[in-house]
């Protein structure tokens, strides 16, 4: 694997797991909150929507 296609494969983990922070705290709040099953991971799917991709870079990058 290049260099190039490494540094991809960081990304698009970084991606993942900011994904999946987003979607267990979403989750997690929305149970709190009284909220079904259902609307638990509606809010759990909206909460991935709204993940900072800006932020995950400058993670990434050290900026």
């Amino acid at each position: 694997m290049n260099q190039v296609d490494e540094e991809r494969r960081r990304l698009a983990e970084a991606v993942r797991e900011a994904c999946i922070a987003a979607a267990q705290q979403g989750y997690e709040n929305a149970s709190i909150s009284g909220l079904c099953e259902e609307g638990a991971l509606e809010a759990a799917i909206s909460a991935i929507r709204m993940v900072d991709l800006d932020a995950v870079l400058r993670g990434r990058t050290g900026e």
